[in-house]
Parts: structure tokens; sequence; C-alpha cells
């Protein structure tokens, strides 16, 4: 019996929601069309309180001006308005000119009043209006207001924070579920990024540690050979600059993406630690560190700011003069700005070459490439936490050679 073919299986149901037809564009409480029908109405409004007062203010002038300002006493004309006085016996013609002369200084007194009136009645409705204008603008661009504190918070420290803006479905709704998009695609991805960073961390510097410890175990051998133990010394040396070199890279990553919680800093005592770090080296060197470091407080992350002084202090301990050399470090505030002044003695440095200054593993000539003097990371670290900061490095060439760098944070 032949054997009949099961019957095909039913499609399967798409995973995802097809998305909603949207109404027509015209149909949409776009702004355009709330803005239109929002100053429409007060156009129309106005028109109409407009010429309702007109209107009552120009009855008001026609009753005026519709009452006689004359009486016929007795066969004789008698007005409180107009002037009437004849010389002799009036004669017709003259009394009909009197009349009309008083009728149309009678129209044109209403008309005056009329004009006076609309006047005043037109200042009020403009202060009206003016101001209800002002109350609907603030109205209308307050969802704008909210999206600017927000970004405003998010600039700052907070990529937790959302608009989360509610109301009809227009331009402003839609800029602010884009603006939440975009929020948590760089929220996740700062995660992201500070979650390897964490990773690389303890990846890199596990091995380097393992390896500074077997070749100190190793040097510590009193029957090694010299041989073995001079090679030891060059590889700890390598290990320990593969260690700055990746210390280094760490902090560039975290200075140039991470939120700094800040708290209050005194550059002053920031510098005077990291003199305290670097004064060894400069006796060695015989490099004289001087300057007066007046209190400048700003707010950001104290270690970050220390590294800053100490890799601006250090390279000008290490790039100097070999006999008399000097190394300035000043702090002060200055308009606001809490600043921060490494100026020392040094080789000439063309100004055209200054930013290659703050490039990752850019020197300038082989004088500045010794492996004694630093894995090339230091200024752009330096810029790096300064921006993260708000504020700037500059560097400029001092006569005589040397360097000024000028780190401005706001206080």
């Amino acid at each position: 019996m032949p054997t009949v073919p099961a019957p095909p299986a039913a499609p399967p149901k798409p995973t995802w929601e097809p998305k909603q037809q949207e109404p027509p564009y015209w149909l949409r409480p776009t702004i355009r069309i709330r803005l239109t029908l929002l100053y429409g109405g007060m156009f129309l409004i106005a028109g109409i309180l407009l010429l309702s007062i007109i209107y009552m203010l120009a009855a008001q002038a026609l009753h005026v001006g519709g009452e006689l300002p004359f009486k016929i006493v007795s066969g004789r004309v008698t007005s409180d308005v107009c002037n009437f006085s004849f010389s002799g016996e009036p004669t017709s013609d003259a009394v009909n000119a009197a009349m009309n002369s008083c009728v149309n200084h009678q129209r044109q007194q209403a008309l005056d009043t009329l004009l006076n009136r609309s006047l005043l009645a037109l200042v009020g409705l403009s202060v009206i209006a003016f101001a209800f204008g002002y109350a609907m603008a603030g109205r209308v661009l307050s969802p704008l207001g909210r999206i600017t504190r927000t970004a405003r918070q998010v600039a700052g420290t907070d990529l937790s924070r959302r608009i989360e803006l509610d109301g009809p479905d227009d331009e402003l709704k839609e800029l602010a579920d884009t603006f939440d998009e975009m929020l948590d695609r760089l929220e996740r991805a700062f995660t992201a990024q500070q979650r390897f960073v964490g990773n690389a961390s303890h990846e890199l510097r596990t091995p380097l540690a393992i390896n500074r410890t077997l070749l100190e175990v190793h040097l510590s051998d009193p029957q090694s050979p010299p041989e073995l133990k001079q090679l030891g010394k060059t590889l700890l040396a390598t290990n320990e600059r593969s260690e700055q070199l990746v210390e280094g890279l760490l902090l560039l990553a975290r200075s140039d993406n991470q939120v700094i919680e800040r708290k209050p800093v005194d550059l002053a005592e920031v510098a005077s630690r990291a003199i305290d770090q670097t004064r060894g080296e400069a006796e060695e060197r015989g490099v004289e560190i001087r300057g007066e470091r007046a209190p400048a407080v700003v707010q950001g992350n104290g270690v970050l700011l220390e590294r800053i002084a100490l890799n601006l202090v250090q390279n000008a301990v290490r790039y100097n003069v070999p006999e008399r050399g000097w190394v300035e470090v000043t702090t002060e505030l200055q308009s606001g700005q809490a600043v921060l002044v490494v100026s020392n003695t040094g080789p000439v440095v063309p100004a055209y070459e200054i930013d290659n200054l703050f490039e990752p593993f850019r020197r300038l000539r082989t004088e500045r490439t010794g492996s004694d003097k630093g894995v090339g990371l230091g200024l752009s670290i330096a810029r790096s936490v300064a921006r993260a900061h708000g504020g700037r490095i500059l560097a400029e060439p001092r006569e005589g050679g040397g360097l000024v760098m000028r780190v401005s944070l706001p206080a």
C-alpha cells in the first residue's frame, strides 16, 4: 500500500513583531501642526478681541457724535459747544455754515476719542499677547530644556540618566527617544570598555609580575655566572619598561573614557607630592626644583591629577641640561582657573614640533628616546587627564631652551 506523504509543515512564525504602520505625516501631532494651530488660534482670538473692542468704541463714538451740539430755543440757535455769536441779524446762510462747522467739530472730536482709546486697547492687547506668547513658547520648548539638562548631566558624570519624555508622538518625543537609545549604546560601550580595561590590567600585569619575580630570584642566586646575571639585569630592566608601558596604556585608556568622580583637590598639594617623588632623581641629575605654589582647589580625581603633575615634573627633570639645570613648579588661581605651570631649562625645541610631544610614542629627536626617560606616554596621559577634567594643557618653547607647560583646570 503506498505511503501517503505527510502534509507540509506550517512555516515558522516570525520571531520579530512587524513594525506598526505610522499614520500619515499630516495626521501626526507634529510640532509644526501644533505650533500652526497654537499661533493661528492666538491670532484668531486676538482678532476677535480687537474687533469687539473697536466695535464698542465705534458705537460709543457714534453715540457721542450722534447728539446734536445745539438747540433751537424760541426761534434762536444756542449751543454750549459751538460759538453761535452773530453780529447783527443772522442770515440763513450764516446759520447753516455755523451749524455745519459745529457738527464737523463734534465728529472730529469723536474720531480723536476713538483713536486714542483704540491705541490704548492695542497697547493692552500687545502686552497680553506677548505675555501669553512667552508662556506658550516656554510650554512648547520645555521638552527641549529637559533634553538639554539631561545632556549636561550625562556629559558630567552620569551615563545612566535618561530623558523618558512623555507626551504626543511628535518631533521632540522622537528626538528624546533617539537620544535615549544613543545613551543606551554609549553606556554599554563604556561599560564594556571598563570591563576590558580591568581584564587587560589583570592579564597583562600577571605575567610581567611573574617574570620579574623569576628574574629577581635568579639574580639573588650567588652561584649564577656573571654572564647570566648581566643577562638577568638586562631582562629585568626590559621587564620593568614593559610594566611601565602597560601601566601607561591602561591609565591613558581610563583617563580618556572613564567618568571621573570629582572631589576637591588642591593643585599645590598635588604638585608638592610629585616633587617629593622626583626629588631623588633630580638630585642625581643635578637639577634644582624651585617655585612657589599657592593654593588652587579644583574638583577632580586626586590620583589622576597627581599623575599630570608627576609626568610633567619627571619630563622636566629628565629632559634638562647636563649642568646647572632647574625646574620651576608653580600653582595659582587666574580668572576662575586653577593653573599649574612647569617650566625647565633644556634643549631648544622648535615651536612647530610642540604638537608631537602630546602624541603617544612620539618624540622629537634621538636625545629624547633613551630607555631611562620613560615610554613616551607621559604627556599623552597628562593631556587626556586634563581633558577629562574639562581643562587643557598647553606647551610653548622657553627662550634659551626648555619648555613651559601650562595646565588650566576649572576651579
